[in-house]
C-alpha cells in the first residue's frame, strides 16, 4: 500500500505545483518594461533615421532621439521595479525583467560614454592646426543653416583649450611637393566618402591647394565641415586642417580625432610615394658604383718566372 501511495502521491504533487506555477500573475511591472523596451528601440531608430536624412530640423530630430533614449531609462525603472515585487510577491515575468533592462542599458551605453566625454574634453566644437590663421571655408559656409554653430573661428581662448586637450593637432610637413599633397589628401578623402564641395589644386606662387568637404558622424550622421590647405614649405609642403561642427556646443573630440587620422594617412601616403623614387635611385647609383669599380678594376700581374 506504500508504495502505491507513493506512486499515486507523485503525480499529483507535480500536478498541484504545475497548476500552482501556472497560476502565478505575471508582474504587471515586468509586462510595460518589456513594451517600453521595445517602443523605445522603435523611436530611437525613428529618430536616427530622421537626423541622418535630414528631413526636418535639427531640433525636431533631436527630440525624437531624445524621447527614445528618456523611454529606455522609463523601461530600466520598471524592470527594477519589476524585480523588487518578483523577489516579494513571487511573480512571473523575471525573464521580461531582464529583456527590458538589458535593452534600456544597451540603448543607454553610448549616451553615458558621450557624457564621460564631454566631462573630460572642453566645450569646444571648432579645431585646426592654425588658430593663428585659420584656413577659411568658402563653398561650406554657403552650405551650412542660419542655426548651425558660427562659421568664424571662436579665437585664443578656444585655440588655448584645444592645445590642453588635444596637443597632437599639428600642422603637418611632408617631403613631396604641393601637389603630391593634394593629391594624397583628395584620394584619401574620397576613400572615407566625404562629400567634397570645393577643390583647387595649388598653383605655384599664385595660389594655396583647398580641399573643403562634409564628413559625417557615424551613429547620427551629424554634418561637419572640414577643410584642408597645402601651402609650399622648405621641407616640401605644409597642410593645415580645420573641422567644426555644425550644431552643438561641444564635439566630444570628434573633430580632433577626425584631424589626427586622416593627417596621419596623408602623412604615410606621401612617405610612401617620396620613399620609393629614392630607393630607385639609391639602387641605380648603387649598380652605377659597381660598374665603375669593376671597369676600374686592373687585372692582376701574371707571375712569370724569369
Amino acid at each position: 500500500m506504500g508504495s502505491a501511495e507513493a506512486y499515486l502521491q507523485g503525480p499529483v504533487r507535480r500536478a498541484y505545483y504545475a497548476r500552482r506555477f501556472q497560476a502565478d500573475p505575471v508582474s504587471k511591472l515586468a509586462v510595460w518594461a518589456r513594451r517600453v523596451a521595445g517602443f523605445s528601440v522603435a523611436v530611437l531608430l525613428l529618430g536616427i533615421m530622421i537626423v541622418r536624412s535630414g528631413f526636418l530640423e535639427i531640433i525636431p530630430s533631436l527630440a525624437a532621439f531624445g524621447a527614445g533614449l528618456l523611454l529606455a531609462a522609463f523601461a530600466i525603472l520598471l524592470a527594477l521595479g519589476a524585480f523588487v515585487v518578483i523577489w516579494r510577491n513571487g511573480n512571473a515575468g523575471f525573464g521580461m525583467a531582464v529583456t527590458a533592462l538589458f535593452v534600456g542599458i544597451a540603448i543607454l551605453a553610448y549616451p553615458t560614454y558621450l557624457a564621460a566625454r564631454a566631462y573630460k574634453l572642453p566645450p569646444i566644437y571648432d579645431i585646426t592646426t592654425d588658430p593663428i590663421d585659420p584656413p577659411r571655408f568658402e563653398a561650406a559656409a554657403r552650405l551650412r543653416p542660419r542655426e548651425a554653430n558660427p562659421i568664424v573661428y571662436a579665437g585664443l581662448r578656444t585655440a588655448e583649450l584645444q592645445k590642453e586637450a588635444y596637443p597632437d593637432v599639428e600642422p603637418l610637413i611632408v617631403t613631396g611637393t604641393p601637389q603630391v599633397a593634394y593629391d594624397t589628401a583628395m584620394t584619401i578623402i574620397n576613400k572615407r566618402k566625404w562629400r567634397v564641395v570645393d577643390a583647387r589644386a595649388p598653383i605655384p606662387g599664385r595660389r594655396d591647394g583647398r580641399i573643403e568637404a562634409v564628413a559625417r558622424t557615424p551613429v547620427l550622421g551629424f554634418r561637419d565641415d572640414v577643410i584642408v590647405r597645402i601651402r609650399p614649405d622648405p621641407e616640401g609642403a605644409r597642410i593645415d586642417f580645420r573641422s567644426t561642427s555644425r550644431y552643438g556646443r561641444h564635439d566630444f573630440g570628434t573633430n580632433a580625432s577626425r584631424i589626427v587620422s586622416l593627417s596621419t594617412a596623408i602623412d604615410d601616403a606621401v612617405g610612401e610615394l617620396v620613399e620609393k623614387p629614392s630607393e630607385a635611385v639609391k639602387k641605380a647609383k648603387k649598380a652605377e658604383q659597381q660598374q665603375q669599380q669593376k671597369k676600374n678594376a686592373k687585372p692582376a700581374p701574371n707571375d712569370k718566372r724569369r
